[in-house]
């Protein structure tokens, strides 16, 4: 299967979304990340059941965005996207996965 990934920067913060053309996913869903702690990089997976507008935040533990991950229309399918959080402060952060239907939250944690 044809793979694809998009690169972006923001603030020092580098992230990827890898995706599999043709994979049909049958939910909307978000995974938890692995590893789990981690240190300084995290995979975050997610799947679309269709084709749609989605966001995938990260929240600290008083509820502030900390980065936005994503924020496009992507495909069905599954899709991962790495965290690079080597300049953030250890602790427990939240990420969301957000359409104009459905929400879905995960925690993780950042540990140095």
């Amino acid at each position: 299967m044809k793979q694809f990934l998009i690169w972006w920067l923001i603030i020092g913060i580098a992230f990827a979304i890898d995706g599999e053309e043709g994979v049909i996913a049958n939910e909307f869903a978000l995974y938890h990340n692995y590893p789990n702690p981690f240190n300084p990089v995290t995979t975050i997976k997610f799947s679309l059941p269709e084709t749609q507008q989605v966001t995938l935040k990260v929240y600290n533990l008083m509820g502030r965005e900390v980065v936005t991950l994503v924020d496009q229309e992507l495909q069905a399918g599954y899709h991962t996207t790495k965290w690079h959080a080597g300049n953030m402060a250890s602790g427990i952060y939240f990420y969301r996965l957000m359409s104009e239907k459905k929400a879905i939250t995960q925690k993780m944690i950042l540990m140095k």
